[in-house]
């Protein structure tokens, strides 16, 4: 049993990550109903953690491989309800996270799939710089987003079919909008999430992304991308027609929030190696007018 000041603490420090670490789209916002925060937060201080991890870059990749095995036996541990078993998280896992993570999963009944599907993602990025298929890179969508909107709608007690595959094509949409914003970047730590079938027929090549070079190629290749991506986006429109309360506006301002990302990037011709478009206070107005009269 864990101490009620352990959990109070563990929550703290999760709520702590969340407002701290800039993301594009609301985590945890006051949106969401009051009660739900907590737990949002526990799971994304989990997820943020662990991915941190698989990006440390001055680490090798046998021992980030190393800690996210870790954070999986541990995750393995706590929802047996072996909670006090002795076993030690190696650093710099932060193991402050836990105790209301295993507080939520136990709260909640949520699946553990959901959780090992996020870190196998994550070992993915350790180990899989490049993608062959447009099916390659959804399948890690599949696994370092969907899970997150699944949690979330079980969260605000919704076990729905129809809604996790909605969700799932939201969360899809919102991973690669994130891929096209930050290609550079990505490119810098060696990945590359536009599949070879998509910017190959377009005469794009690798080696213009090493001389920084954005070329009429590489624009088309991802006016590719972002068309498929607006299409799910689409197709994952009624999961925000298909909740109530709170979370029916925190949905439809992430849903807002993508859009107009991917909005931003088309405008700018989708330069990598331009400023990165993210959302600011003017977005934001827009977006909370468009989530009040959304249609």
């Amino acid at each position: 049993m864990v101490a009620d000041s352990v959990l109070t603490a563990s929550y703290a420090a999760c709520e702590q990550l969340a407002r701290t670490h800039y993301e594009n789209f609301p985590v945890g916002s006051r949106l969401l109903p009051r009660a739900v925060r907590p737990h949002v937060a526990a799971v994304y201080a989990f997820a943020r953690a662990a991915d941190d991890v698989a990006d440390e870059l001055g680490r090798e990749p046998g021992e980030r491989i190393a800690l996210l095995n870790a954070y999986r036996q541990r995750l393995m541990q706590g929802t047996k309800r072996t909670k006090d078993s002795g076993y030690r998280l190696p650093d710099p896992v932060p193991a402050e996270f836990f105790p209301a993570l295993f507080h939520t999963i136990e709260q909640f009944e949520l699946p553990i799939p959901l959780f090992t599907d996020l870190l196998s993602a994550f070992e993915q990025d350790v180990t899989k710089a490049r993608y062959e298929t447009w099916s390659d890179v959804l399948d890690y969508c599949r696994r370092s987003a969907n899970p997150v909107g699944r949690i979330v709608l079980r969260l605000n007690g919704y076990k729905s079919d129809a809604l996790d595959r909605a969700s799932d094509d939201v969360c899809t949409a919102l991973q690669l909008t994130n891929f096209w914003q930050d290609l550079a970047l990505d490119w810098s730590r060696g990945r590359l999430y536009v599949p070879e079938e998509v910017w190959l027929p377009h005469g794009a090549a690798t080696g213009d992304l090493d001389r920084r070079a954005w070329t009429p190629g590489w624009r088309a290749a991802l006016e590719d991308c972002a068309q498929r991506t607006r299409a799910l986006f689409e197709r994952g429109r009624p999961v925000c027609d298909g909740v109530n309360g709170r979370l029916r506006y925190e949905l439809r301002a992430t849903w807002l929030g993508g859009m107009r990302i991917l909005d931003r990037l088309q405008a700018s011709g989708f330069d990598a190696f331009a400023d990165r478009p993210k959302l600011g206070p003017a977005d934001w107005t827009t977006i909370a007018w468009r989530t009040m009269w959304w249609r």
